[in-house]
């Protein structure tokens, strides 16, 4: 529990600075190397290249949560402040509040300053769609949009599993979050090596995305927003994604906010129609992406406390406490 709170404060104080080292690097270049040498070692037929998909799948989280325990208990078996030290770091890591209020809060003042071109670029650090001919409202959009989804997997998914697991699970989760964000497309190269990696995240994502979204229901009175409208706009809404997860907290947001988001946009050139989510009761505006931010910290909190009450539960089950 400790270890989760200092983790969660650090990542608020610091964010993801370039100079520290981060294991979702290192996740992502194992996953690169990984996949030549399985496409190499299985048939270059559809089975096979789900097979060699599996293993990753498999090997990587589960690699990542023995190293993690193995690594916490030869800390604790020397100094248990230095478990507790590492064991916060893990925590810290796994989290991404801060860096997801950086980088969009950096769109809408670019916005305000009436830079609409270097508002296109930062949101394209952030954003997976064509955002060359996005219009200030489309970037703004877009903003939103990404605070929303990312506030599940970004945040409240990873404290979740933390009050479950620690550092070590949270960090296997990362491990499976940043598997489906390489490999888990729908494309021609990736459509059957990354379809065991993309069926894991939503798997693993299913009840934190609901409780991240309940959570954005919760903390609206609190924020000023509507949670009438959130809450009703959640659930009319939260299926029309294609993803099973990712239409959870962007409806939750859009209906806290009173607005729509989604809708059809362009990825690599080609127009994707998307269904939109929220009513369009006014126009979006800069000040949204802060709005957004406010709501995915304020869930985050409610998280944190929740896994602090979670954590103390199964401690007290356990004997620890």
């Amino acid at each position: 529990m400790l270890a989760m709170l200092l983790g969660f404060l650090l990542d608020l104080l610091l964010g993801d600075p370039r100079w520290l080292p981060h294991p979702v690097v290192g996740m992502g270049r194992t996953i690169s190397a990984a996949e030549k040498r399985l496409r190499a070692s299985f048939p270059d037929t559809a089975e096979g290249r789900r097979r060699a998909g599996a293993v990753l799948a498999f090997a990587l989280p589960v690699s990542t949560l023995v190293l993690a325990d193995v690594v916490l208990w030869l800390a604790g078996l020397a100094w248990l402040p230095l478990q507790t030290a590492l064991e916060t770091i893990m925590c810290y890591q796994a989290l991404a509040t801060r860096e997801l209020w950086r980088q969009t809060v950096v769109v809408g003042r670019r916005l305000d300053e009436g830079d609409l071109s270097d508002a296109r670029k930062a949101v394209s650090m952030v954003v997976g769609r064509d955002t060359a001919s996005l219009d200030a409202a489309g970037v703004t959009r877009a903003a939103v949009e990404t605070v929303a989804e990312n506030a599940s997997d970004g945040v409240i998914a990873p404290l979740f599993f933390m009050a479950l697991g620690g550092g070590p699970l949270a960090l296997a989760y990362k491990a499976v979050n940043t598997m489906d964000s390489m490999i888990g497309y729908k494309n021609e190269r990736y459509l059957d090596f990354g379809r065991v990696a993309a069926r894991l995240d939503d798997v693993c994502n299913w009840v934190p995305s609901r409780l991240a979204a309940l959570l954005m229901v919760a903390v609206c009175p609190a924020l000023g927003f509507d949670a009438a409208g959130a809450w009703r706009i959640w659930r009319r809404d939260r299926s029309l994604s294609t993803s099973p997860n990712s239409g959870q907290t962007e409806a939750a947001c859009a209906g806290a906010l009173g607005l729509r988001l989604l809708g059809d946009a362009y990825y690599f050139g080609k127009l994707v129609h998307k269904p939109a989510m929220g009513d369009d009761t006014r126009q979006i505006e800069t000040e949204d992406i802060r709005r957004a931010n406010r709501l995915m910290v304020a869930a985050s909190v409610a998280m944190l406390v929740l896994g602090c009450a979670l954590r103390a539960v199964i401690c007290a089950g356990s004997g620890v406490i």
